[in-house]
């Protein structure tokens, strides 16, 4: 447990980040999930939904949630199921 002032802060600090890391990460789960949904159905609006899970996939690097790599390596896998070939 801790004892120091310091210590107790650092404790309140990581919650809030961890809450709000969770919901970040679970937001993008949820798009690319969404995304890849539409993909296999070829949805007329698969395109814009793609472009969304890109969208919250950089905002989550931009926070510092996913690694840059990552999220390179995950927009990369989405484009080339948008635009392979049926």
């Amino acid at each position: 447990m801790a004892n120091t002032p310091s210590a107790k802060k650092r404790i309140r600090q990581n919650e809030k980040r961890r809450l709000r890391n969770r919901a970040v990460r679970s937001a993008v789960r949820g798009s690319v999930k969404s995304a890849r949904e539409a993909l296999t159905g070829k949805a007329a609006d698969s395109a814009t939904v793609v472009r969304e899970a890109i969208r919250t996939i950089d905002r989550a690097v931009t926070k510092g949630i996913m690694h840059r790599n990552t999220a390179a390596r995950r927009k990369s896998a989405l484009a080339r199921k948008l635009t392979a070939p049926a």
